[in-house]
């Protein structure tokens, strides 16, 4: 079996996805519309969501937030904008389905037999 998968970066992945908040704010960011009123500047899907709504929704503080969306930007899982003085954040869904896409390749291989090795 070959797996093309870098275990440094998928590790980060999976480490910003570990943390049940983040998850959460992920999956809020895949389909804002249900979850977010609608924004005085950008829009839900095309600009991402205000870290203000975030940080109301979550109920935490905006450095904690701010803190968990850089874990998350870090890892590649969304990205940033900023509005005046504002963060804005997606999720970035080509790296999502690319990580995806991995995932399913691998658990898909068959593991080589010992006379392979």
């Amino acid at each position: 079996m070959n797996i093309n998968i870098d275990a440094k970066s998928s590790s980060s992945l999976m480490s910003a996805l570990a943390s049940p908040i983040r998850l959460q704010i992920l999956l809020w960011l895949l389909d804002p519309r249900p979850h977010f009123p609608e924004q005085r500047d950008g829009d839900l899907v095309e600009d991402g969501v205000c870290v203000g709504f975030i940080t109301d929704k979550i109920g935490l503080s905006q450095p904690t937030v701010s803190s968990h969306m850089k874990k998350l930007a870090d890892a590649g899982l969304v990205t940033g904008k900023k509005f005046g003085n504002w963060m804005f954040y997606k999720p970035d869904r080509v790296r999502l389905t690319e990580l995806g896409s991995e995932l399913i390749a691998v658990s898909r291989a068959t593991p080589r037999s010992r006379s392979q090795l």
